[in-house]
């Protein structure tokens, strides 16, 4: 059986180590047009801001490790064009220039995803930069050595994530977004004021709220960024506003969403029974919504590219779908959050509560406690918790994780009030701040409703 694996990052790395387990006679060839492969792209500001002095650490994989898997990986390779019917590649060696046709039997589509660029003036203007690869790393790094004033446009956790490494560098740091709020995306505005307030407090200056137009410079360089409320100098701007699958080789061939993202079942087939597509090119099953949705994180990535190499031959083991879980850091504040924000469940025009609490993550007898600030929401008929948020200076970011399962299994808020935590003064308390949680949320739904339902509800209390 030969296998053809277009891309090499994290679903790549993923699938291929997952078709040499599951399938140790397959004839694996690997076509990446990059000289690296399985880049950790989220460790980047912690290359830029000197956390990660080695960025050799940030490869988890290499070709000859997979080379000693079996795999034939051809680096510096570009697949130019995929003809599903008859099965072939046309392929060319961006080292020597020569093209050539392959065939598979199956194929394996792990092309990743390409940052948005967006088509405006002085787009083209030196020190305007891209943040996905190691390439981009290591110009950001070596441009941010002469910036004194540096811009980042997107306010998204690697927007927030190199503001936070260019002020620790000492720069001068412009924060741009149209939207109204930092990381709009993940959290809800009490969370997110919080969030702003800290980088407020370190100097950033944040410019929210408004729309890039263009840019402008001297000499070739980048000198000042045009809004439609102001106009921002800077020696450096670096784009981080989104990413678009890179799936364009299959356009026409196989089912995607109006965005490109392949479409793929729950054994990552996409609707050509021969093409498999896994990571940042494919649409994923979004739980609380149980629609598809494009979500390109690396964790989605490697589950899926493992699940593409077991489901190569035949569906085997099921996706189970995802709560689009993450979290960050921000100075000395940890965040997480993990399916909808209440502004995203209404906006999906689900009949939603929410309940915000604050709670010490320890016994006040300690000698040490700190306030953690969680927020459920939660379906208004029923219970079902649909997404969750929690920010602390402690770290409660595994609170995230716990809550993403009970997404995944469709738990109520009544059912996290009653699950069984451990309690160790050193770490919690005899209700965990779950446990906390649910019990509030139970206590909003009672809110509104008739006395036979709020009787059932406090029935459940007892």
């Amino acid at each position: 059986m030969k296998v053809a694996v277009i891309g090499c990052t994290h679903a790549g790395t993923a699938a291929v180590k997952s078709i040499a387990a599951q399938h140790p006679e397959a004839q694996i060839t690997v076509y990446e047009r990059n000289d690296n492969i399985s880049f950790l792209s989220c460790g980047i500001a912690l290359h830029v801001g000197g956390v990660v002095k080695d960025p050799g650490g940030l490869f988890y994989s290499n070709p000859e490790e997979l080379a000693g898997l079996g795999a034939v990986t051809r680096m510096r390779h570009e697949v130019l064009a995929v003809d599903t019917n008859a099965k072939t590649l046309n392929v060319r060696n961006l080292v020597t220039g020569e093209e050539f046709t392959d065939s598979y039997d199956k194929l394996v589509v792990t092309t990743g995803s390409w940052p948005v660029i967006p088509k405006m003036e002085g787009i083209d203007l030196d020190n305007v930069q891209l943040c996905k690869n190691y390439a981009h790393a290591q110009e950001i790094i070596a441009r941010a050595a002469d910036a004194e004033r540096i811009t980042v446009i997107g306010a998204g956790y690697i927007g927030i994530e190199l503001v936070e490494a260019f002020h620790e560098l000492g720069k001068q740091v412009t924060l741009i977004d149209n939207m109204d709020r930092v990381m709009a995306k993940y959290l809800d505005r009490d969370l997110t004021d919080l969030a702003e307030q800290a980088l407020k407090d370190r100097g950033v200056q944040l410019a929210l709220g408004r729309t890039v137009e263009g840019f402008r410079g001297s000499e070739g360089k980048v000198r000042e960024v045009v809004t439609t409320d102001g106009t921002f100098e800077a020696d450096m701007v670096v784009l981080c506003i989104g990413f678009r699958p890179g799936t364009d080789l299959l356009k026409g061939q196989v089912d995607m969403l109006p965005n490109g993202a392949i479409i793929v079942d729950d054994y990552m087939r996409t609707s050509n029974p021969d093409v498999l597509a896994a990571g940042d090119s494919c649409a994923v099953r979004y739980n609380p919504t149980g629609t598809a949705m494009y979500i390109p994180l690396a964790t989605n990535a490697v589950r899926m590219g493992t699940l593409a190499g077991m489901n190569l031959v035949q569906p085997t083991v099921r996706y189970q779908g995802t709560q689009g879980t993450s979290a960050i850091r921000l100075f000395d504040w940890n965040i997480a959050s993990t399916g909808m924000t209440e502004a995203a469940a209404l906006a999906a025009r689900l009949n939603v509560k929410t309940v915000t609490i604050h709670e010490n993550n320890r016994p006040e007898f300690m000698p040490t406690y700190d306030d953690v600030m969680l927020k459920l929401v939660f379906e208004a008929a029923g219970g079902r918790i649909v997404g969750a948020q929690v920010m602390s200076k402690a770290d409660m970011t595994q609170a995230a994780n716990t809550l993403s399962v009970c997404i995944q299994n469709r738990m109520t808020v009544q059912e996290l009030a009653f699950v069984d935590f451990f309690f160790q003064p050193h770490y919690n308390k005899p209700w965990n701040v779950l446990n906390t949680a649910g019990l509030a949320a139970m206590e909003e739904m009672k809110k509104g409703q008739t006395a036979p339902e709020a009787a059932v509800q406090t029935k459940l209390a007892v």
